[in-house]
C-alpha cells in the first residue's frame, strides 16, 4: 500500500510531505533545493511507494492564476514525464505559508527554528496534502 506525497514548490526550495499508510494524516517530510528535487524524488518515490503527487498551485484572491503558477505548471510537466504512472493532483495553496507559520507558533517551535524557511516549506507541504485528503482537488 502506497502513500501520497505533497509538494510545496518554490523556485529555491520545495517542501515535501507524506501521508501515513492509510492516507489519513499528512506529515512534513523534508525540504529540498529545487535544483535537486527531480533526482531526489526517485529515491523518495521508491522508499515511500508514492501513489499520487499533490502539488500546491497558487491562485490570487480573486481566483485568477498567480505569476508563480507558470513555474509550478512547468514543474508538474517534468514530474509527469519522469513518473508517468503516478497521477498529479493540484490544490490551491493560497494561504498555506501563513497557516504553516501559525502552526509552528502554536506547536511551540522556537522562533529561531520558525525562521528557518525549510521548516515552513515542509509544514506548508503537509497542509497542502492534508487539504487534499480532506477536500480533494481545488
Amino acid at each position: 500500500m502506497g502513500k501520497f506525497m505533497g509538494i510545496d514548490f518554490g523556485t529555491v526550495r520545495c517542501g515535501l510531505a507524506i501521508t501515513d499508510d492509510l492516507k489519513m494524516i499528512a506529515s512534513p517530510l523534508e525540504t529540498v533545493t529545487t535544483k535537486d528535487i527531480m533526482a531526489l524524488l526517485v529515491g523518495i518515490v521508491i522508499k515511500h511507494r508514492v501513489e499520487r503527487f499533490v502539488i500546491g498551485v497558487a491562485h490570487n484572491l480573486d481566483g485568477s492564476i498567480s505569476t508563480t503558477t507558470e513555474n509550478i505548471e512547468a514543474f508538474i510537466t517534468k514530474i509527469q514525464k519522469k513518473f508517468p504512472e503516478i497521477p498529479v493532483s493540484r490544490v490551491n495553496e493560497m494561504f498555506s505559508s501563513k497557516m504553516a507559520s501559525q502552526s509552528l507558533v502554536q506547536g511551540g517551535m522556537k522562533k529561531s527554528d520558525r525562521q528557518k524557511k525549510g521548516n515552513l516549506d515542509k509544514v506548508s507541504a503537509a497542509l497542502i496534502l492534508q487539504d487534499y485528503l480532506q477536500y480533494g482537488e481545488s
